[in-house]
C-alpha cells in the first residue's frame, strides 16, 4: 500500500511540475509574440515618419536685403531675417 501512494505521489509531482513547465513556456513564448509586434510596429512607424527637412537660408544671386518678416503666432514674435 505504501509503494502505490509513493507511486501516485511521484506521478502526481511529475505531471504538477510538467504542467507548470507548459504553463511557463506559454507565457514565455506570448511575451516573445507582444515584443516582436511592438519592434515590427516601432519599425514600420518610423519608416512611415517624415523625413526632417533641413533649413537652408536662399541664397540670392544680386545679394540685396530682403525686408525681414514679422509675425506673433499667439505664442510670441518671431523674426524671420
Amino acid at each position: 500500500m505504501q509503494s502505490i501512494r509513493s507511486l501516485l505521489l511521484t506521478i502526481a509531482g511529475i505531471a504538477f511540475t510538467l504542467m507548470a513547465f507548459v504553463f511557463t513556456a506559454s507565457l514565455g513564448l506570448a511575451l516573445v509574440g507582444i515584443v516582436s509586434v511592438v519592434m515590427i510596429g516601432t519599425t514600420i512607424a518610423a519608416r512611415l515618419a517624415p523625413k526632417p527637412v533641413r533649413a537652408t537660408a536662399g541664397r540670392n544671386s544680386t545679394r540685396q536685403q530682403r525686408e525681414p518678416r514679422i509675425w506673433n503666432d499667439g505664442r510670441g514674435t518671431i523674426i524671420d531675417l
